[in-house]
C-alpha cells in the first residue's frame, strides 16, 4: 500500500464558483478514488483562499466585512464539492486560526534562514492576479490572463530572496523531468527559471485583510504566499494522526496553467528556504473555453455547470469533463456538446448496453446469471478485451492521463455492444442453442460488473447502480481495482431491472 496526497488549488472567494472550480475538483476526486481502489492511503485536500485585495474590494462593494463575505462564499464552494460528489478528506480555509499561525511560523523560518529582507518596490500591479508584471510580460499593455490594464504601485515591503534559489530549482527540474506535467508545462517553467529569477515582495503595506507579518504588524503577508502554504499547513491540523509524516511531500498539486509560476517556482523555493521536501509532481490542466475564450470570473464569460448537475446528476458532468476535453489541454465546452455526448455515449452506449443485457437475462433465464456452459468463466472471448481495458486504464490513470484512461474504458463499452450484435442472443434463443446463449449472457453480465469497477472513479453513482443491477452488493470492497479481473461474477446472481440509466435528452430541432 502506497500513499497518495492530491490537492486542488484553494479557490479564491472574491466571486461565486464556476465550471473551472468544479472541473479541477472533479479531476482530483477521480484520481483520489482511483488510488483508494488500488488500496493506497489517500489524502485529498481542497479549500478556499480568503485574504487579499480582491476579497476586501468585493466585500466593500457589498457593504459587508471581508470575513462576512468570505463566510458566505465558502458555503458556495463547499456546495461545489457536494454537487460533483467529491470525497475530499479536508476543506481548508485560509482564515482558519491554525493556518494563519502556521503561515507565520513558516515565514519566520524563511527569515531566520536569511531569505527575507526589507526593500521597496515599484511596478505594474494587476489587482485581478494580485501580482506584479514587467512591461515585456504584458499583451498590448494588458494583463495576459485578465485583459485588464495594471496600475502603477510603489511601497516598502518585505522581500523573499527568490534569486538565491535559481540554481537549486533548475537542478531539481533537470533531475526530476516529471516534476511538472504535461511536458510542455515543465519546459515553460524551466525556461522561466533559466531566464533568471528576481526577488519577490511577500508583504503588502496598504492592505489590512490578511495575515500580519509576525515581526511587523504594519504589513500583511502577500496573499499568494499565504495561499501556497495551505498544502502543508492543512496536514498539521486536519483530523487524523501523523498526517505530515504520512502524506508530505504531496504526490500531486493539481491546477490550471495560469498559476504555474506560483506553484512551480515560488512554492518550491519557499519550501527549500523553510527546510521542507518539495512536492513530487505538479499537474497543470488546460483551460475550459466558451466561445473560444478562456473562461474566468474577471472576463464574465463563465459557463454555469450547476443547473446541468441538478438536472442530470453529477456523473454525466464528471464523465463529460474528461471525454470532451483532453485533460492537460485547452478545450471547448458548452451545453450543446454536453447534451450531444450524453445522448450518444451515456444513453446509447452505456445505458442501452445495461438495459439490453439485463432484459435478455430476465427474458431468457428468469433474471439469474447463467453459468457459461461448456467452459470456465475466464475462458470467455472477452477476457483479452477486459484485461486490455483494465491494464491501459490503470497505467494511464497512474500517469494522470484521465481522458486516455476513460477512452480505454469506453473502448470496452463499445466492445460489449459489438458482442451483443455478433452473438445475437435472440437468435441463439430462437435456435435453441442454450450453451452458447448461457455463455453470451454470462459474458454480458460479467462485462458490466467489470465496467462498474473501471468506471467507479469517474462515475461512482453509476458504477454502484450497475453493480446493483447485476446482482452484486455494491459495497466499497467490490470496487477494489483487482475486482476488474474477469470471471469473478458467480453464476446464479439475480439481476435487477430498472428505469433507463440515462434517459435520452430530447433536443429541439
Amino acid at each position: 500500500m502506497g500513499k497518495f496526497y492530491v490537492t486542488t488549488p484553494i479557490y479564491y472567494v472574491n466571486d461565486a464558483p464556476h465550471i473551472g472550480h468544479a472541473y479541477t475538483t472533479t479531476a482530483a476526486d477521480v484520481v483520489a478514488r482511483f488510488h483508494r481502489q488500488l488500496g493506497d492511503e489517500v489524502f485529498f485536500l481542497t479549500g478556499t483562499d480568503e485574504h487579499g485585495n480582491k476579497v476586501e474590494q468585493a466585500a466593500t462593494a457589498r457593504g459587508v466585512t471581508p470575513r462576512q463575505h468570505a463566510d458566505e462564499m465558502v458555503g458556495k464552494f463547499k456546495e461545489v464539492v457536494r454537487k460533483v460528489d467529491a470525497t475530499n478528506d479536508f476543506f481548508i480555509r485560509t482564515t482558519d486560526a491554525e493556518h494563519e499561525a502556521f503561515v507565520q511560523r513558516f515565514v519566520e523560518r524563511c527569515r531566520e534562514n536569511g531569505d527575507i529582507f526589507e526593500g521597496s518596490y515599484s511596478g505594474l500591479y494587476c489587482s485581478a492576479c494580485e501580482a506584479y508584471y514587467i512591461e515585456e510580460n504584458l499583451v498590448d499593455g494588458l494583463c495576459p490572463d485578465h485583459g485588464t490594464a495594471p496600475s502603477f504601485m510603489e511601497e516598502k515591503n518585505h522581500f523573499f530572496r527568490l534569486s538565491a534559489y535559481q540554481d537549486r530549482l533548475a537542478q531539481h527540474y533537470r533531475a526530476n523531468p516529471d516534476f511538472v506535467k504535461p511536458r510542455h508545462r515543465y519546459n515553460e517553467a524551466l525556461s522561466f527559471i533559466d531566464q533568471g529569477l528576481d526577488d519577490i515582495s511577500i508583504s503588502r503595506a496598504t492592505l489590512k485583510w490578511g495575515i500580519p507579518v509576525p515581526w511587523d504588524h504594519s504589513q500583511v503577508i502577500y496573499v499568494w504566499v499565504d495561499a501556497l502554504i495551505n498544502y502543508l499547513s492543512a496536514l498539521h491540523y486536519a483530523p487524523g494522526d501523523d498526517l505530515v509524516s504520512r502524506f508530505w511531500p504531496a504526490t500531486y498539486h493539481m491546477m490550471a496553467q495560469d498559476i504555474l509560476k506560483f506553484h512551480g517556482i515560488i512554492w518550491p523555493a519557499l519550501l527549500l528556504s523553510a527546510g521542507y521536501e518539495l512536492p513530487e509532481h505538479l499537474f497543470i490542466h488546460g483551460y475550459l473555453k466558451l466561445g473560444g475564450e478562456k473562461m474566468s470570473k474577471t472576463r464574465g464569460n463563465v459557463m454555469d455547470p450547476f443547473p446541468l448537475i441538478e438536472e442530470y446528476g453529477p456523473d454525466p458532468f464528471r464523465f463529460y469533463c474528461f471525454r470532451e476535453v483532453n485533460f492537460g489541454q485547452d478545450g471547448m465546452v458548452g451545453e450543446d456538446s454536453f447534451r450531444a455526448r450524453y445522448n450518444a455515449e451515456l444513453a446509447n452506449d452505456l445505458g442501452n448496453l445495461l438495459s439490453r443485457s439485463v432484459s435478455m437475462i430476465v427474458k431468457y433465464r428468469g433474471g439469474a446469471v447463467p453459468a457459461p456452459a461448456g467452459r470456465t468463466p475466464d475462458s470467455s472471448p472477452l477476457v483479452a478485451d477486459a484485461a486490455a481495458a483494465e491494464a491501459t486504464a490503470k497505467s494511464r490513470l497512474e500517469e494522470m492521463e484521465l481522458t486516455g484512461a476513460l477512452e480505454a474504458i469506453w473502448e470496452f463499452v463499445r466492445r460489449l455492444n459489438r458482442y451483443v450484435e455478433e452473438q445475437a442472443p435472440w437468435k441463439l434463443a430462437k435456435a435453441g442453442e442454450d450453451a452458447a446463449l448461457d455463455g453470451t449472457l454470462y459474458d454480458l453480465a460479467e462485462g458490466l460488473r467489470v465496467l462498474a469497477v473501471l468506471l467507479h472513479a469517474y462515475m461512482p453513482g453509476t458504477s454502484r447502480e450497475i453493480m446493483s443491477r447485476v446482482g452484486q452488493t455494491a459495497e466499497i470492497a467490490d470496487f477494489a481495482w483487482q475486482e476488474a479481473s474477469w470471471g469473478r461474477l458467480e453464476p446464479g446472481a439475480t439481476l435487477v431491472a430498472g428505469a433507463p440509466l440515462f434517459p435520452r435528452i430530447e433536443i429541439a430541432e
